[in-house]
């Protein structure tokens, strides 16, 4: 297992042949407009990660925007939702085909109401993780061993997350209603970046 950091961009075949990325990214804050993105990090389920700094404001990664939307390799988020609205607004690109563990989590755990990656992690595959650095300066020029750690805890475990969520929602005959939640997702990232973030537009009000 290794953590490999890179700037600006991921390296010209990386993923090449593989079928499904995990992908998470680190911003500044958690508002579309005001905070910026800085970190992407990736894992294609081998027990290595790629976490890669961006360079800001020109984000030019055009490897990783070929990724993004390379309909060959389906991308996998814990709450995608917010991933794909910020690489939407600074990468210029709409992700897909996406997977996301915390809908398939939401849709096959109706038991709790704990679907954070921490939880869903210890509980499935008994993976304890540390979020001391999800607070961090992820804008800093250089990013410390303990952040490039916790960069890829976040991605070296949804592979495993998958493959136990899907047998679970195979189960309980919801994977239908979670591939149709996940094709809406880039939908619902556009719509959140485009002002509709804290409306229900499905409400009758």
């Amino acid at each position: 297992m290794a953590n490999h950091l890179h700037e600006g961009d991921i390296p010209a075949g990386l993923f090449a042949g593989v079928t499904s990325v995990a992908i998470d990214s680190e911003t500044m804050g958690l508002r579309l407009r005001r905070d910026p993105l800085c970190v992407v990090q990736l894992s294609a389920g081998d027990g290595h990660a790629h976490v890669v700094r961006l360079s800001r404001p020109a984000y030019d990664a055009p490897n990783l925007k070929a990724l993004l939307v390379d309909p060959a390799i389906t991308k996998i988020f814990h709450f995608g939702r917010f991933d794909i609205a910020m690489f939407y607004l600074h990468l210029g690109v709409t992700t897909a085909p996406v997977y996301c563990t915390k809908i398939a989590s939401k849709l096959a755990r109706t038991y709790t109401d704990r679907h954070g990656l921490k939880d869903v992690s210890r509980e499935l595959l008994g993976v304890d993780m540390s979020k001391a650095q999800q607070s961090s300066d992820w804008g800093a020029d250089t990013l410390s061993p303990d952040q490039l750690a916790y960069a890829a805890s976040d991605v070296l475990h949804l592979h495993a997350l998958r493959t136990r969520l899907d047998a679970m929602l195979e189960r309980e005959g919801r994977d239908g209603l979670a591939r149709a939640s996940f094709e809406f997702l880039p939908h619902r990232a556009i719509l959140d970046v485009s002002g509709w973030e804290d409306v229900d537009i499905f409400a009758h009000a």
